[in-house]
């Protein structure tokens, strides 16, 4: 039973069952406030899906969370590690692991599953996602692997926001922009990867921007 928390895009957090089945999710579009929502979006996400935390193995039910999904960005620094912080909280307080997502598989993921439905699969897509300071976030997918799980064809980058549409022009891609990153999805991929024993995110945040706090230097030297 996996709990997916994404805080790139707003805030969203899931509940998915070992069946990759989603059976509960919660969300704010809020680009801000990650922190003062995402406890109590943890708590409606579990009580709406019937499932208990457990801590530790010796409590552990056929309902209870065993896996923590957490999306990795792209995003900004501020928002992305309140969500990262969340999942390895959680995880470290029960004792199970946390799965690392990239947040623009969960979007491929997502259009891939409703292109194959409609037959209308065969292009490559470009996730795009709002950096701020005018700039976009993006990665480009090729379709889907064997193991269902979307396949990379760039890495996530960024690039000024007057650029993108010349460069995934360049590359053949249709631009995907996404409003929000879907827990839901964030634990769909963690099911699958899980099943396939694959890893499929980074151990580290997808900051792909420095953050602006800096360490002071030093400190000027005072003479009579």
């Amino acid at each position: 039973m996996i709990l997916g928390i994404d805080t790139s895009v707003g805030t969203s957090v899931s509940v998915v069952d070992p069946d990759g089945v989603v059976r509960a999710a919660e969300s704010s579009q809020n680009p801000l406030g990650h922190a003062e929502v995402i406890g109590t979006l943890i708590a409606r996400a579990l009580e709406d899906a019937a499932v208990t935390p457990a801590l530790g193995v010796t409590f552990r039910t056929d309902d209870s969370i065993t896996h923590v999904a957490a999306g990795m960005g792209p995003g900004p620094f501020t928002g992305l590690r309140v969500g990262i912080a969340a999942a390895r909280a959680f995880a470290l307080g029960r004792g199970i692991p946390v799965i690392p997502v990239v947040s623009h598989d969960a979007v491929a993921l997502g259009y891939l599953l409703q292109a194959a439905v409609t037959g209308d699969d065969e292009q490559l897509i470009a996730v795009v996602t709002d950096a701020r300071r005018r700039e976009f976030a993006y990665t480009v997918y090729d379709g889907m692997d064997a193991d269902g799980l979307p396949v990379r064809a760039t890495e996530p980058a960024l690039i000024p926001r007057d650029d993108l549409d010349a460069r995934l022009a360049e590359l053949g891609a249709l631009r995907l922009d996404a409003p929000a990153v879907p827990a839901a999805l964030i634990g769909v991929a963690a099911s699958r990867a899980l099943a396939a024993g694959r890893t499929i995110g980074p151990d580290d945040a997808l900051y792909l921007r420095s953050p602006d706090v800096t360490l002071p230097g030093a400190h000027k030297r005072v003479t009579a």
